[in-house]
């Protein structure tokens, strides 16, 4: 199955919820207007309009990488860039949506007259899918600009949401940034089971093809298991996996492994770290000692510090950025697990209130199931539409 055959099966849940919702919400006072032309067409001249295509989006890439960069830049001035399409890719592939959700949308149908009380409702909708009330908020606030008192259908809803969702995502759709200075060392963090040690998997053989050397720290001391599973993964993607005993300091394996990596030229070292709850200060302590311990080999180490967030959790995963943002100083996310739970909205709230990169979305359990996020795409997915 393709990746976007699994992202359309990860947010089937989320889309079907909305799915369901709206044609509650629009059907509750609407009048069946059969092929009358959109709100879109009948009011192009005097309504300045929502066009999903018209909105900027990255394009997605084989593998999270860029360019090396002399030295670690300001957040601000992270450049990305994505690996070039093969030729004729573009021509061959149907669009995503098409290939997402194999249907097409028609504005046809009933219609409802988009009003306070249908705006309340929305809100509820997508409070619903863990997108949070303040975003919630901003999405029907923005989708209601020049529409309120038309009468609008379904999908014409939707494909005012999708386009205001690309928009706030837009800004943290980032590949994650190369740098000249070797080691660079990414410091992978999560709570337990968020899935990091795939994560790590699969970003290292996407390095790893993309011509980088890379070294695992097998981090997490404490569970055998863990161990045990990051060497398997290791072993799919090519990578060597540096451990130590069970229930050694986590922090003394790091800067051996800094040794190591640099004595041996590797381009990039990641550190595996265990499980953390963020109401865990003893753990969380343990994190702050391993940055301390590798920032005497080198000051400017973490250059990534990456957040491994499941979007099961629900609106916890805010919590759990604003914890480990002041410990660890994230500077990018990765979203597993988007399935299941119809909370992809989790991921829009999250780009709402921290602005934080999004290098990529899990989207299944095999080592090239790690997409390069694209916010139109997630858009749409999420809404259930087709380009």
């Amino acid at each position: 199955m393709s990746l976007f055959g699994k992202l359309k099966n990860r947010l089937l849940k989320t889309s079907s919820k909305l799915d369901e919702g709206l044609d509650a919400i629009v059907s509750e006072k609407s009048e069946d207007l059969g092929g009358e032309p959109s709100v879109d067409a009948t009011a192009e001249q005097a309504t300045p309009t929502v066009d999903i295509a018209e909105k900027p989006s990255v394009s997605p890439a084989t593998n999270p990488v860029e360019p090396p960069k002399e030295a670690k830049p300001d957040a601000e001035k992270t450049p990305t860039i994505a690996t070039p399409p093969v030729e004729g890719e573009a021509a061959e592939k149907p669009s995503l949506l098409g290939r997402v959700l194999g249907r097409k949308a028609s504005t046809a149908g009933p219609r409802r007259v988009l009003d306070d009380e249908m705006l309340e409702q929305l809100e509820e909708l997508l409070i619903s899918t863990d997108m949070g009330v303040e975003t919630s908020l901003r999405v029907t606030a923005a989708m209601a600009e020049g529409r309120f008192g038309q009468k609008l259908s379904s999908v014409e809803i939707k494909q005012l949401m999708a386009a205001e969702i690309a928009r706030i995502m837009e800004p943290v759709a980032t590949p994650m940034p190369l740098y000249q200075k070797t080691p660079q060392v990414i410091l992978v963090v999560g709570v337990n089971g968020s899935g990091k040690t795939t994560t790590i998997g699969k970003l290292a053989s996407q390095f790893r093809a993309a011509g980088k050397s890379v070294v695992i720290a097998a981090g997490d001391t404490f569970r055998a298991a863990a161990v045990e599973q990051l060497q398997v993964w290791g072993d799919r993607a090519g990578v060597p996996v540096l451990t130590a005993p069970e229930g050694s300091d986590p922090a003394s394996l790091a800067f051996d492994a800094m040794t190591k990596a640099q004595e041996s030229g590797a381009d990039l070292l990641m550190i595996d770290t265990a499980g953390r709850l963020q109401n865990r200060a003893d753990l969380m302590e343990e994190l702050t000692k391993i940055v301390r311990v590798i920032q005497k080999k080198d000051p400017s180490a973490p250059h990534n510090t990456l957040l491994v967030l499941d979007a099961t959790t629900g609106q916890n995963a805010l919590n759990q950025v604003d914890a480990f943002q002041k410990l660890a100083d994230v500077s990018g996310l990765v979203m597993t697990k988007l399935d299941g739970t119809a909370r992809g909205g989790v991921l829009v709230s999250l780009a709402d209130k921290y602005g934080l990169p999004i290098h990529a979305i899990g989207v299944g359990e095999q080592i090239d199931d790690l997409a390069p996020f694209d916010p139109k795409d997630f858009a749409t997915a999420l809404m259930g539409l087709e380009d």
